[in-house]
């Protein structure tokens, strides 16, 4: 069973996470073996507070692999695409089992939830001078709707929560991914894909996600804080009737894409 995933907003929300896509680099092995709340989401600092530690020949390495980024941003090299492929391959999993923890225990989910209100801040819109925008800063850069309130508010329907059996993750629900960068922002692709699927599998709900790094991906799909259809990420996430959902996730071009479906 499968996975997937939109006006003007939803277009700026996804030129905000290209610009930091390749900006804020995640080593998904320094908190591994962590056994606090903010360990087990892998939350509890950024790169900025990472690098500070490190070595002076750490941040050398650093530089390097910055500059080796900009590179990539023209005529990148097929072996690049693959190693960064190779680097996200395990999305699906990491997706899902964080999830998996947050259906098992939303009460404590909602600590990381309310902890992470600290990270929203106000910008002002580079569309409108005379107005500003609520951002979520941490390891990407994402325009929220509400922001606290919403963070809020999803905390609280988590501490009211009884706990959810797993999600099982299953490859017949998969929306196939596109393979031209303009097909991602392309709603008729997406579409006629779900429409060919739903004649031969019952997905329920189908969205898309473009935040590569699982840990944030799981919060703001929790908190779901967008203007259109606020809240329906995360009423399929915590749905207690779903029991399958698909996740596939992939580079194409400079964009990380991920379609996630649920099912009964």
């Amino acid at each position: 069973m499968g996975c997937q995933c939109a006006n003007k907003e939803e277009e700026n929300k996804s030129e905000i996470l290209k610009e930091q896509n390749e900006e804020y680099e995640q080593d998904d092995n320094n908190n591994r073996n962590s056994n606090s709340k903010e360990g087990i989401f892998n939350l509890e600092e950024s790169n900025q507070e990472q690098n500070q530690e490190k070595s002076p020949s750490q941040n050398q390495d650093n530089e390097k692999e910055n500059s080796n980024e900009n590179e990539y941003q023209e005529n990148e090299p097929k072996k690049i695409k693959q190693d960064k492929n190779n680097k996200y391959s395990d999305y699906p999993e990491k997706m899902l089992n964080l999830i998996n923890i947050i259906r098992s225990d939303p009460a404590s989910y909602a600590d990381i939830i309310e902890d992470s209100i600290q990270n929203i801040t106000e910008e002002q819109d580079r569309n409108d001078e005379s107005k500003t925008r609520i951002i979520y800063k941490k390891k990407v850069k994402v325009a929220l709707n509400r922001g606290e309130i919403a963070f809020k508010d999803a905390a609280d329907e988590l501490r009211n929560m009884e706990p959810l059996p797993p999600l099982e993750l299953i490859d017949d629900i998969c929306v196939p991914l596109p393979e031209e960068e303009a097909e991602i922002k392309d709603s008729s692709y997406l579409r006629e894909q779900v429409k060919v699927l739903r004649e031969k599998t019952n997905i329920d709900v189908f969205f898309k996600d473009l935040i590569k790094i699982p840990e944030v991906s799981a919060l703001l799909m929790i908190v779901d804080d967008s203007e259109k259809n606020p809240g329906k990420k995360r009423q399929a996430v915590l749905n207690k009737d779903f029991k399958y959902i698909g996740i596939s996730s992939k580079f194409i071009g400079k964009t990380f894409i991920a379609y996630f479906a649920f099912s009964k």
